[in-house]
């Protein structure tokens, strides 16, 4: 069924983006938009601008229809991009100062980066939207998560004070209140312990052991995309006396989930929930 917003959609431009790298106008809605970000691949098909991708990166698996490419966001190749015809590209991040080598080629590009916080996330959801003749359906979709998030949210008031470690690798490297993820946690109630850490505000600083060992986390987050265990991290040496360590509170989630902004939060809010859960009940006896 086409919504009002599908159907005035290519009537609506052009339209004027505000993104990361300044306003980019579109004069006609985008029919063939390369997507160069996994993140970017989601919000699309999520808000009805799937049919509208004709091309996505290496690393965009999700949602299954998607037309994974070898093209990468990370090494991204002017003259692959450019093969696909694209009235759109949509990265996260500038890498190697893409932006200018695509406008060489009069193809807009839109810098949708990973969000600081959740509210800053649906602010770039609603610029895809607008971006592609999708108002109105993103603004219902935005909706429905938003209720979906704070559902979550208000299920679980239990984390206040709970001290939570987000490990994104064996070399400690750790999501602070300074990143989507981060944010999750902050509205829980939970403390940070890579927060101290995150004197430049990234939002993805590097821990010591020392550091960590001496923040003593009650909760030990890790994804299913490193090449380790929670029994691996169990069994780091001095890690025994974390308390998440003796109250095997040490648990794994899904890595695009945990590392995507887009419309699957819900599911991670829901999952993080689960794990603070079972944390403040037998740890705080």
């Amino acid at each position: 069924m086409t919504s009002e917003g599908e159907m005035a959609g290519s009537g609506d431009f052009p339209v004027t983006v505000d993104t990361a790298a300044g306003e980019v106008t579109l004069e006609e809605q985008p029919q063939r938009i390369v997507s160069l970000s996994p993140s970017a691949t989601e919000i699309l098909f999520a808000i009805g601008a799937g049919d509208q991708v004709v091309a996505a990166d290496s690393f965009s698996t999700y949602p299954e229809e998607a037309p994974t490419t070898d093209l990468s966001g990370y090494e991204p190749n002017v003259e692959a991009i450019a093969g696909y015809e694209p009235d759109l590209v949509v990265i996260s991040g500038d890498t190697g100062d893409l932006t200018a080598s695509l406008g060489e080629l009069d193809i807009p590009v839109i810098d949708n980066p990973a969000p600081t916080t959740i509210e800053a996330g649906w602010d770039g959801m609603a610029a895809l939207g607008l971006a592609t003749g999708h108002v109105d359906e993103t603004a219902d979709t935005i909706a429905d998560l938003r209720q979906q998030v704070d559902d979550a949210f208000a299920g679980f008031d239990g984390a206040e004070g709970l001290r939570v470690y987000h490990e994104l690798d064996d070399t400690y490297f750790s999501a602070s209140s300074n990143s989507f993820i981060g944010d999750v946690y902050s509205q829980f109630g939970a403390v940070n312990i890579a927060d101290e850490a995150d004197a430049d505000g990234t939002g993805y600083p590097q821990l010591t052991e020392e550091a960590i060992i001496e923040a003593d986390p009650q909760l030990i987050v890790i994804t299913d995309q490193v090449s380790y265990t929670a029994e691996d991290v169990a069994q780091r040496p001095g890690w025994s006396e974390i308390s998440a360590v003796q109250n095997d509170n040490i648990v794994t989630v899904d890595a695009d989930i945990a590392s995507r902004w887009g419309p699957r939060l819900p599911q991670l809010v829901s999952t993080l929930a689960e794990a603070m859960s079972e944390v403040t009940v037998p740890a705080g006896r």
